[in-house]
């Protein structure tokens, strides 16, 4: 979530090709792959590039899986659609969404992982006179009350600040309210709020980076559900490994990418799908994923995270992190399909 709506389109005729035929134009044997779906966080965009490049080159055909990409949305939690059986895969909202999903008994299991990087900041206009995280005092400042908003109160907390010393307020989809100044402080995707301020000529801005106070945080999970996995590990195993190919197809072919990115949906802008590409780049190829490849977990940096939730109290205790994250098939991807 967090991205700015594009109008929702049907899956593109050459999409739509895909599944038909394989990716040389041929008959494709769809009758006998096994029908599965995959949920998305939100509508088509290029956060998303490597799941349609996987199915429009034929990537999920390969691995016998006869793929379906259902967009999400404002209303729609792919957590709750894979644990219910309603999708097969999904890609959730990261670590906090995975972690609190399992608090709740929600049956899911977190397989890979997109966004090494926290792909979350904060952002202040320079008149506002916010340089440093200790000027959040006394001030306005907005999030989404959908994940990020641990984010904001781990980097507080690294800051020494409690969260009774300033006004956190729920934020918009819409990044008018912060251009209106209305509150200080907003939270930003660097791969689509961020680049959507600048693409308004909005460069008057001082950026928080929570990496910059030892606050990471995983976004982006590979999920599916503890039956499926249990039961067609093989299935599990195929909808990585295509997901995978995909993404480093994405990004080693990036024009073509975006080309059938563009394709999913009506009125996305090229400029910005090729913006927010290169910066889901540089959050996906880091981290331990630089070195061992796409998706890697960092077992190290969920741990944390679920300190800190445990900390402020967003989760009662801690739950089995070895049940929540199978590390299993991630490690049986090819190299060759997860190396940049």
């Amino acid at each position: 979530m967090y991205m700015r709506i594009a109008k929702r389109g049907a899956v593109a005729l050459g999409l739509a090709a895909a599944a038909v035929f394989g990716p040389m134009g041929g008959a494709a044997t769809a009758d006998a792959a096994e029908a599965v779906s995959v949920r998305l966080k939100w509508l088509p965009q290029a956060q998303f590039a490597g799941f349609y490049v996987a199915k429009a080159k034929g990537f999920y055909e390969a691995e016998g899986l006869d793929m379906t990409i259902n967009p999400g949305g404002p209303n729609l939690n792919a957590e709750a659609l894979v644990a219910s059986g309603a999708d097969t895969f999904g890609l959730g909202s990261g670590t906090e969404a995975v972690l609190h999903a399992r608090a709740k008994g929600l049956p899911l299991i977190c397989i890979g992982m997109s966004q090494q990087k926290t792909p979350f900041a904060f952002v202040a206009r320079e008149t506002s006179g916010i340089k440093t995280i200790e000027d959040f005092k006394g001030k306005k400042v907005a999030t989404w009350f959908t994940g990020p908003q641990y984010t904001l109160y781990s980097v507080l907390a690294a800051a020494k600040i409690k969260q009774s010393e300033l006004t956190i307020i729920p934020q918009p989809v819409s990044m008018a309210p912060f251009v209106a100044g209305e509150f200080d402080v907003a939270t930003v995707t660097f791969y689509n709020e961020l680049n959507t301020l600048k693409e308004q000529g909005i460069t008057d801005l001082t950026v928080f980076t929570p990496d910059d106070y030892g606050v990471t945080t995983q976004q982006d999970s590979f999920i599916t559900s503890e039956k499926i996995a249990t039961e067609k590990p093989e299935l599990v195993q195929g909808f990585l490994n295509a997901t995978l190919k995909g993404w480093k197809y994405a990004f080693e072919h990036k024009t073509e990418a975006i080309d059938i990115v563009m394709a999913a949906a009506e009125g996305l802008e090229r400029k910005h799908q090729e913006a927010m590409l290169d910066e889901i780049e540089r959050l996906m190829v880091a981290g331990r994923a630089a070195d061992e490849g796409l998706g890697a977990l960092d077992m190290a940096s969920i741990e944390k995270v679920q300190s800190d939730l445990v900390g402020f109290g967003a989760l009662k205790e801690p739950v089995d992190l070895k049940a929540a994250f199978d590390e299993s098939f991630w490690d049986k991807v090819p190299a060759a399909d997860k190396m940049l």
